[in-house]
């Protein structure tokens, strides 16, 4: 048999402000310890160098994360015009100049290209998967190699400030699987004058905001405390884009049990994937079919 794991049996979501110069997987880890959680997890990595919401699920709700990982979320963020780099951020090196500084109309009429279901190629420096291998562990080996390009779904790209002729602030709220520093990188080469992301904020990720998350320092400041404890948010909030379905009693145990149960819909069609919920609390997730929830995930609460 396989070791216990330690810690409480607690579920919910914390929504945390990460800092720059954190990893995401630095701040699930800082949570876990703070809240003695058996286990954590988090909904959509951010590099280290960017700020801005990060939510991070305990126990129980680190079922509904692929429900925040589809979601709709939004960054802010700064491209260096005139710069190329090799990892398309201000981490990397330099490796194209130009001395072209478009105005703000010609940059606004290049952002509706990246609006829409379009194709985006992720940097080299990024941990999608080349052959099984990380691309940004070939990369630092200096190996050559192509990343394909992946489609991504942009609701919206606008320009929100011009602090300098060489500097301009967007905001794009975006689907999942998105690179900021693709799209600065893209938009550069659009605008003849290259480009990368300077700084990087995450400002909402599905029902999650980031002014609405603990700092690094209010979590070790209330850790292993009650009052921290007073700062989870409900697992139910990672379902808040799913349609809500309700259990009968007859169909509980069913659910229980990873059985289909009935339960009372309204304005749910046959195959649709829902949540059903019990006195307000999340039992399971799964498909509606002929007044049963078909379930594919269950929730211990």
């Amino acid at each position: 048999m396989g070791r216990k794991r330690k810690g409480r049996d607690i579920s919910g979501w914390l929504v945390v402000d990460k800092p720059a110069g954190m990893t995401s997987t630095a701040v699930v880890n800082k949570v876990r310890w703070a809240l003695q959680a058996k286990k954590a997890g988090h909904a959509g990595t951010l590099d280290p160098e960017a700020t801005g919401v990060l939510a991070v699920a305990l126990g129980e709700a680190t079922k509904t994360v692929p429900y925040i990982t589809d979601a709709l979320k939004a960054y802010e963020f700064t491209v260096r015009l005139g710069e190329a780099t090799n990892t398309d951020d201000a981490e990397g090196e330099v490796t194209a100049t130009s001395d072209a500084r478009p105005d703000d109309e010609t940059i606004k009429g290049a952002l509706g290209q990246f609006v829409g279901e379009i194709m985006q190629v992720p940097p080299k420096y990024s941990a999608v998967k080349i052959d099984g291998e990380r691309a940004y562990k070939r990369a630092r080996d200096g190996e050559e190699f192509e990343v394909q390009a992946r489609p991504l779904w942009v609701e919206e790209l606008l320009l929100i400030d011009r602090p300098d002729a060489d500097h301009v602030t967007l905001e794009m709220t975006c689907g999942k699987g998105g690179y900021v520093r693709a799209i600065a990188r893209d938009l550069g080469e659009a605008l003849g004058c290259y480009g990368h992301v300077r700084e990087l904020r995450r400002i909402w990720s599905g029902p999650f905001r980031a002014e609405d998350g603990l700092t690094i320092e209010q979590i070790d400041e209330l850790a292993q405390s009650p009052e921290l404890d007073a700062y989870l948010r409900p697992l139910e909030e990672g379902l808040a884009d799913l349609p809500r379905v309700t259990v009968t009693d007859q169909g509980l145990a069913k659910l229980k049990n990873g059985n289909p149960g009935m339960v009372v819909a309204h304005d749910i069609e046959y195959g649709d994937e829902c949540w059903a919920a019990y006195d307000g609390r999340a039992v399971a997730v799964g498909r509606f079919k002929a007044g049963e929830l078909h379930p594919s995930r269950v929730f211990n609460q």
